[in-house]
């Protein structure tokens, strides 16, 4: 079997259980994979019951899911064409990095293996997407960037962002406005007092932004963790 033969609905199930758990150690659950998918809870039991009899998934009733050996080749396989096309989109098309995953999510199940290597090799084969997701290798080898949530750096540390969740487009346009992107780095100040409000400041730029909760989860930075 390769993941060509599997249907759309398949490979979209093996790509969310895998993403699920690339920045998160929280067990991945049939309700967690209902809320992210958007799907009835009795669609995703029923999917993950037939990816288990396909051996593709490991699941016991009322536990949490995990990914075989061919389940996890086949859900990275996937992850690699997305992101690689997200990488073209932004590259070679001029799409905006908030423009481009739902496009990627049509196209990564009509595209072939023999296109997406001649993507990686055209664009020189990158390492990571427009949002600093890793880029899976052909091998499916995965290299995540040393990182920790922005909420968990230091007040008063410079800090560089290595990843920015793609989950929300306005976001990513807010993001965007004011010079948070990949790679930028940014100045932890200190925010107001009882608030769980982190304030940041672009090097290279005067304004500062006040970040809440949700903008903090989707910002992946290093350099600002304690020792």
């Amino acid at each position: 079997m390769r993941v060509s033969d599997l249907t759309t609905s398949a490979q979209n199930y093996l790509k969310i259980i895998w993403t699920l758990q690339e920045w998160s150690d929280a067990p991945v659950t049939t309700s967690i994979i209902a809320e992210k998918s958007g799907l009835r809870l009795s669609s995703v039991s029923d999917a993950v019951r037939r990816l288990t009899e396909l051996g593709l998934l490991e699941h016991t009733p009322y536990k949490h899911i995990s990914l075989t050996d061919q389940g996890r080749t086949f859900a990275v396989a996937m992850v690699r064409r997305h992101r690689l096309i997200e990488t073209f989109l932004v590259q070679v098309l001029g799409y905006g990095w908030d423009e481009v995953h739902d496009e990627a999510e049509n196209l990564e199940h009509a595209a072939s293996d023999t296109l997406i290597d001649r993507i990686d090799r055209m664009l020189g084969h990158p390492t990571r997407d427009p949002h600093g997701d890793p880029i899976p290798s052909a091998r499916g080898e995965v290299s995540p960037p040393q990182a920790v949530n922005l909420s968990a750096s230091m007040t008063g540390r410079t800090v560089r962002v290595e990843r920015i969740s793609d989950a929300s487009a306005p976001m990513l346009q807010y993001f965007a406005a004011r010079g948070i992107v990949v790679d930028a780095e940014l100045e932890v100040l200190p925010g107001e007092p009882f608030s769980d409000e982190v304030r940041i400041r672009v090097v290279g730029r005067d304004e500062q932004a006040g970040l809440g909760n949700v903008a903090c989860a989707a910002i992946w930075v290093s350099g600002g963790e304690g020792s």
